[in-house]
């Protein structure tokens, strides 16, 4: 990074502290998938779905669930966890 250049150094931070925080959600969402009893439809639920599935559709697309184990959130959370290393 250049530290000489403030715009991309606001842009790298911006970008990292995204992914920090879509991290957590994602962590949350995955979490919160092991309780039969949460309603995906009443809010907050429906906010942290809309945010995660269309990231986590993604993997589950080509990686089906293995003995009722969805296995596609790990390789998203891994390629979230790639792209933090990066900045």
């Amino acid at each position: 990074m250049n530290p000489a250049n403030p715009a991309i150094e606001l842009l790298t931070s911006t970008l990292a502290t995204f992914l920090q925080i879509y991290f957590v959600l994602l962590i949350v969402r995955i979490l919160l998938s092991w309780f039969p009893q949460v309603n995906w439809f009443d809010p907050p639920f429906s906010i942290l779905s809309q945010l995660t599935d269309p990231y986590l559709n993604i993997f589950r697309s080509f990686i089906p669930p293995l003995g009722g184990i969805d296995f596609s959130s790990l390789l998203a959370l891994l390629l979230i966890q790639v792209a933090m290393g990066l900045f």
